[in-house]
């Protein structure tokens, strides 16, 4: 697998690395400013951070829109000027641009037309609620309304409570689009619930994201080997042949969703004080298991997705699971795990800066082909800043909850 220095101090205690990771942050919140489109919302950038042009540029998605509020809180808690005008916009992009004030809840996408794909997913609301709550820890004004409206969309169409689990999709009146359930939304929904949780103290939020955690992963993963089951039919049955969108619904297993999900359950097992052990086991066993089976030994990396067997399917690299390992990596070792978790740090992190994070002209290449070249087939230019900034900035708070309220209570202390 290449060797990696070890022993030691913890990369994330020496000063210089945290100063690295700090640094590294700090870049991309200024890379990623020119996506401001004063039209509303946010244009997805090319290789050297300029607005993309044609279709691909005109289009504005809604995860897109809430993951730059959600980042752009902490770049306020870090105090950086500028960040609020980013929140500000991105707030209004919410609430005039994808909120539907006719039969209500969030669409898709818009253009400067109006809008382009009128639905309203799971997979958007998670992340609406996950801005919501983060601009409420920020203390931004229209943070209440935002959460009180999106709070009543996701109690009223998504969450099924016999299940313990959100609904995938609706049309724009909401006619249910098929009987799709998805790892995928209920994950970030899961996320964002965490987020409601620590910015308003309603524990009804963490229960829901407790009862997501036992469906997806203490049933389902546990009982795969802890392979991590993305599509289910209506009664959460796993659907092994399902194969549809190549960025949302790949066809087998995407490791670096267990990856994520290996950080979030050790966020959730804070959260909740401990009490629900089971997760701290799965953490660990979802990320062993899967840099076990996912990590190319060879070329380093984590493949995009795997047969059932275990096999490469989709070779290719993606920038996120990287991101997502490091945070994992990061947290199991601060809850006691061994020097196997610092290895994959620091091994993780390697591969990083030696391939994705671009040094010339900033950001990340959000693909590598299998022979480690950035290539543009399923994402164009440098679409992400959510992924990248937070595995930047969660080695520098301590692992007790999520991110935003981390940076806050470091408010005042000199972080690196």
């Amino acid at each position: 697998m290449g060797w990696i220095g070890s022993g030691g101090t913890d990369w994330a205690q020496r000063p210089v690395h945290r100063r690295w990771l700090l640094d590294q942050a700090v870049g991309l919140f200024d890379f990623f400013r020119p996506a401001l489109n004063p039209d509303g919302g946010f244009r997805p950038l090319d290789r050297l951070g300029r607005p993309l042009d044609g279709p691909a540029g005109r289009v504005r998605q809604i995860h897109e829109t809430a993951r730059m509020v959600h980042c752009y809180t902490m770049a306020q808690e870090l105090g950086l000027p500028g960040a609020d005008r980013m929140i500000d916009h991105g707030m209004e992009a919410l609430w005039a641009r994808h909120r539907d004030p006719r039969h209500g809840g969030y669409v898709w996408s818009f253009d400067d037309d109006g809008p382009v794909n009128p639905t309203k997913q799971a997979y958007g609301h998670a992340f609406v609620l996950l801005a919501a709550a983060s601009a409420r820890v920020a203390g931004h004004p229209d943070a209440d309304r935002l959460l009180h409206d999106v709070a009543e969309v996701l109690h009223t169409r998504f969450w099924d409570d016999a299940a313990g689990a959100s609904r995938e999709e609706f049309s724009e009146d909401w006619k249910p689009l098929g009987p799709y359930r998805g790892q995928n939304s209920n994950m970030h929904l899961t996320e964002a619930l965490m987020a409601a949780y620590e910015a308003t103290g309603d524990l009804a939020w963490l229960t829901m994201a407790e009862r997501i955690a036992r469906l997806i992963i203490d049933r389902h993963a546990r009982a795969e080997g802890w392979r991590v089951a993305e599509h289910f039919d209506e009664d959460w049955r796993v659907d092994r042949d399902h194969a549809g969108d190549p960025m949302f619904r790949p066809a087998g297993t995407t490791p670096g969703h267990a990856l994520e999900w290996s950080r979030l359950l050790i966020q959730l097992w804070q959260l909740g004080g401990q009490a629900q052990g089971w997760m701290h086991e799965a953490a660990e066993a979802l990320f062993l298991h899967t840099v076990a089976i996912g990590w190319d030994r060879r070329r380093g990396g984590v493949y995009y997705t795997l047969h059932w067997s275990d096999r490469p399917d989709r070779e290719d690299r993606f920038w996120w699971p990287c991101a997502e390992g490091i945070a994992a990596a990061y947290v199991l070792r601060q809850m006691g795990g061994d020097t196997r978790f610092e290895d994959w740090y620091r091994r993780i992190w390697d591969f990083t800066a030696n391939h994705f994070i671009d040094h010339a002209h900033g950001g990340w290449f959000a693909e590598l082909d299998p022979d480690l070249r950035p290539i543009e087939r399923v994402f164009h230019g440098k679409p992400d800043l959510y992924h990248a900034v937070q595995a930047c900035l969660i080695p520098l708070v301590p692992a007790k909850g999520g991110l935003v309220m981390g940076l806050r209570s470091q408010s005042g202390h000199s972080i690196p």
